[in-house]
């Protein structure tokens, strides 16, 4: 019998979108799938898993929080 091996897909529950336009500009942030708000800097995404009980030791853990069109230093349009 021949075995498949599955690899583990990552899934974080954070997921922070790219820089969108406003003033000041903002990202969208979703946990476990439901958009849960705007993040104007590192420390609102903070804040917003920590009101879904989510405490983060590191923003750069893949499996923690994945961020779409940059990084945790990205806050302004290209």
């Amino acid at each position: 019998m021949t075995e498949v091996a599955s690899p583990r897909i990552s899934q974080p529950r954070i997921l922070v979108h790219g820089v969108q336009p406003g003033r000041p500009p903002f990202r969208v942030v979703e946990i476990d799938g439901q958009v849960v708000g705007e993040a104007k800097t590192v420390t609102d995404v903070l804040l917003a898993a920590a009101a879904f009980g989510i405490v983060v030791h590191d923003l750069d853990d893949p499996d923690v929080v994945r961020w779409v069109g940059g990084d945790k230093f990205t806050w302004t349009l290209h």
